[in-house]
């Protein structure tokens, strides 16, 4: 029996859905929630199965109490799911520097912070699961939405990393990129007004967040459906790299990586002739 640790367990989300799935298979669950209220009936139909804790995921000191309160309550942490998250829209040169950090404080410096608390007990036991939730907006940037996609991009790239560095430790790690899904993620835009700064952008915005409003309920994407492929995702031997859930996704993410490699080789012949000539293979990858 296995237990995990889900963040963003506001109701009809992912995080609910990937708690049904974790009891389902027997196993045991943590979910948090900034909000606690609606979660704890919930809580007591599970028969101490589920534990529900407040946390804002923001809060270094409410991250390390809610992970000391479940390894206290079912010993180690066996999956951390880090789903906390939500997106803002706004131009890339119209967003301010506020909220330019409230996007990388919710969906990159929060999964850090909680990664950092759970890691430790998982290197004790030489086992465990990373699950963080993307999006394809992590691999491909939406309109509107670019300080969302860069911290998912970032997202993604730490994700990379760390299955390396953590696989010769027992531990795997999966990233998860859903397109559309029928969440809650869209019911806060129609009550947000458009606050962009620059009057040429505003158009575009407006008519982005009309449409996230009109899509509210009709997304595709089912939470539950989802969570249970993650879970079959986790199973496979050897597990995926990265899952993307939902058709339209899973087509928008294999055209950007096609359309990516041919870009790319279109200038083979340039980024060859940038080397020294005769000089040595290998080196950095980067600057």
């Amino acid at each position: 029996m296995r237990t995990w640790f889900v963040t963003g367990g506001t109701p009809g989300g992912f995080g609910m859905a990937y708690a049904s799935a974790a009891l389902d298979a027997g196993d045991r669950v943590v979910l948090t929630a900034r909000r606690v209220e609606l979660l704890r009936d919930w809580e007591r139909a599970q028969a101490g199965r589920a534990l529900v804790l407040p946390l804002d995921v923001t809060d270094a000191g409410q991250v390390d109490a809610a992970v000391r309160a479940a390894q206290e309550r079912f010993g180690g942490i066996d999956v951390l799911v880090n789903n906390a998250g939500r997106g803002w829209y706004g131009s890339v040169e119209g967003s301010s520097d506020d909220a330019v950090r409230r996007q990388f404080d919710l969906n990159f410096f929060a999964v850090l912070t909680v990664l950092r608390a759970v890691l430790p007990g998982m290197r004790a036991r030489r086992r465990g699961w990373i699950v963080n939730m993307s999006s394809v907006a992590g691999l491909r940037g939406v309109t509107g939405f670019g300080y969302y996609s860069a911290a998912k991009h970032a997202l993604e790239a730490v994700t990379e990393v760390l299955r390396a560095e953590v696989a010769p430790l027992g531990i795997k790690v999966l990233a998860v990129e859903p397109g559309a899904f029928r969440t809650s993620a869209y019911a806060g835009f129609g009550d947000e007004p458009v606050e962009e700064t620059i009057a040429d952008y505003r158009p575009l915005l407006n008519g982005i967040r009309t449409s996230m409003v009109a899509q509210d309920g009709q997304q595709p994407g089912d939470p539950d459906r989802g969570a249970r492929a993650v879970l079959a995702a986790m199973s496979q031997d050897p597990p995926p790299h990265r899952l993307v859930l939902g058709d339209a996704a899973f087509d928008t993410v294999t055209r950007t990586f096609e359309e990516a490699l041919a870009d790319i080789r279109g200038s083979e012949k340039l980024s060859r002739d940038a080397d020294f000539p005769g000089g040595s293979a290998g080196g950095a990858e980067g600057t």
